[in-house]
């Protein structure tokens, strides 16, 4: 049964209009940072994008945080959300909610367990590396010594460091870039963790299958 509470309808409330703003979040952002040479009153638009969709979350944060009733409580059982309200990285990890969202507003049955693990993973590693690329080519484009030069570059980078490769030919140079570098290694680390887990877990679990239904003797 769905819980029926004050905050559990104000989340399934605020899930699309969230995912939106997540999605106009990023796409603001990377206007931002990839089209410089628009009027100012492009990017100035952009910017108010970037501030009202934060605005939205603080809201949504706070909404949630005085209907539960748990002060520090709601903080410790939703940590995520805190990070994505204090890191701007992390805030297009919302428009990963927005499956679950959909399919339950059509009544359609949710994918098991290690399937929405795998694609979740593989949705935040998507976003959050595009978000990594912006964020760290916006600190290192213009730096003296800097190796990543263009946006190029920067997916490169990301990509390199989300699966642990880091070949090392491309490297952030700037106190920002590489503070941003330790979160996305942290991310691919934890990610691939989780879609490694999953996946060795689904074995398991096919190959019990297996055994419990081959006949006695065989």
């Amino acid at each position: 049964m769905d819980d029926d509470s004050t905050e559990a309808r104000w989340e399934r409330r605020t899930e699309l209009p969230l995912a939106v703003a997540s999605l106009a979040f990023l796409a603001s952002y990377a206007i931002r940072v990839l089209a410089e040479e628009l009027p100012d009153v492009w990017l100035d638009l952009c910017l108010a994008v970037t501030l009202a969709a934060w605005l939205l979350f603080a809201l949504d944060y706070a909404v949630r945080w005085r209907l539960s009733g748990r002060r520090l409580g709601f903080v410790r059982t939703h940590w995520l959300d805190t990070l994505v309200l204090l890191l701007p990285l992390l805030r297009p990890l919302r428009v990963v909610k927005v499956y679950e969202a959909v399919q339950r507003r059509h009544g359609r049955p949710r994918l098991a367990l290690h399937a929405r693990v795998m694609v979740y993973a593989g949705l935040s590693t998507l976003l959050l590396g595009f978000a990594g690329s912006l964020a760290v080519y916006q600190q290192e484009r213009d730096a003296d010594g800097a190796t990543m030069r263009t946006f190029g570059d920067a997916v490169w980078w990301t990509s390199a460091t989300l699966a642990t490769v880091a070949y090392g030919d491309i490297a952030p140079v700037t106190p920002v870039g590489r503070l941003i570098a330790i979160g996305v290694m942290a991310v691919g680390l934890a990610l691939l963790g989780a879609v490694t887990g999953t996946f060795a877990s689904w074995l398991l679990q096919v190959f019990a299958r297996e055994d419990d239904e081959r006949p006695p003797g065989s």
